[in-house]
């Protein structure tokens, strides 16, 4: 049977179109997989107390799938219990069967170059200097949603976050937060720099995680009968980055400030460090060092770095961290939290002395 050449071309062009829609539509094009593993070592020698060691691992995996019209949706799971800070699990228990959570789960909406808007519990989106935790854990995952922007040189961030969205029992919270910033090329070095201000209305509100008959406040103040938080985190917050190359190895210097409108006193905190160096590849290392001041009533504890200090507020001290890459896959990493004192109120509460 002869077919006529126009429609044989149609045939051959929709065939074409079909095989392509066939190859988009391939899981492989569509479903990204991510994942790391850690294995870590800690002593803890706090003064007056008996020293301790103990073997923790955590392990993440994720799956985003890409979904027509720029629709990302993704799910993760982790180690750990409901911690809000940490997915670390410590070995023991004679071998013991260890948790394992959900960690994200999110929808994401990429609605034009450089501009996004998620929903549900992700990563958190907001600019950190060189990671550093004094507002918020590197485990944290916000749960509500964000929205996000950025060009060649301005970003802005805005997120909204559930502390407790249940209202049985009175005690749903919704905190809140915008972030802009900038990125600039001065000369060879190039500069990040953010101003931030977050709403976390928690006066008179039960702790949102732990035992409520034992409540723990991670070192923020509570009312007298020590059942509620005493104030709001209505938190200001400066960050910055300078980055540059010595002997073609990056060099940062890095602060971050932030100071809590709401609270009557101790409510201040910062940081500043240095990093050179970067673990990306065998044979390659860095090395940092990191001093923080955190006041009790500066941000709110639950979220703040869960290993400076003993995690939560009210602490001020130094850390050094050394890496060292074996591979593309594999890095060797020590931190030594250094001199770690309790902070201002806690001394004050305690009767001691500066």
């Amino acid at each position: 049977v002869a077919v006529p050449e126009d429609d044989l071309s149609q045939l051959q062009a929709d065939v074409v179109k079909l095989q392509a829609q066939n190859s988009a539509s391939s899981w492989t094009d569509t479903l990204a997989l991510t994942g790391d593993f850690r294995y870590r070592y800690e002593y803890i020698d706090v003064e007056n107390v008996d020293s301790r060691e103990r073997n923790r691992i955590r392990a993440r995996v994720a799956v985003t799938s890409r979904l027509p019209n720029n629709i990302e949706v993704g799910m993760g799971v982790a180690t750990g219990g409901d911690d809000p800070v940490s997915t670390n699990q410590t070995l023991g228990g004679g071998g013991s069967s260890k948790e394992l959570r959900l960690d994200k789960a999110y929808a994401k909406w990429n609605l034009a170059d450089g501009l996004y808007l998620q929903a549900g519990k992700f990563s958190n989106p907001l600019y950190r200097p060189q990671k550093s935790g004094l507002l918020w854990d590197g485990d944290w995952r916000p749960e509500g949603i964000s929205a996000g922007w950025k060009s060649e040189h301005l970003f802005v961030n805005a997120i909204g976050n559930w502390l407790e969205s249940d209202t049985r029992n009175g005690n749903d919270e919704f905190a809140w937060g915008f972030q802009g910033g900038t990125r600039l090329a001065l000369g060879d070095a190039r500069l990040t720099a953010s101003l931030a201000y977050y709403d976390f209305p928690t006066a008179g509100a039960t702790p949102f995680f732990g035992d409520k008959d034992d409540p723990d406040f991670f070192g923020n103040s509570s009312t007298d009968d020590g059942l509620r938080y005493l104030y709001n985190y209505e938190m200001v917050e400066l960050g910055g980055d300078l980055a540059m190359n010595l002997f073609d190895m990056p060099l940062s210097f890095y602060g971050n400030y932030v100071q809590n409108q709401d609270a009557d006193d101790y409510d201040t905190g910062w940081l500043a460090g240095v990093k050179l160096g970067k673990t990306s590849g065998p044979g390659t290392w860095s090395i940092g060092y990191q001093y923080q001041d955190l006041e009790a009533d500066a941000v709110l504890g639950l979220l703040s770095d869960s290993d400076f200090a003993g995690g939560g507020t009210d602490g001020k001290g130094h850390l050094v961290a050394l890496g060292y890459g074996v591979n593309k896959q594999w890095s060797l990493g020590l931190k030594m939290f250094l001199n770690n004192e309790a902070g201002e109120k806690n001394l004050a509460d305690q009767g001691g002395a500066l």
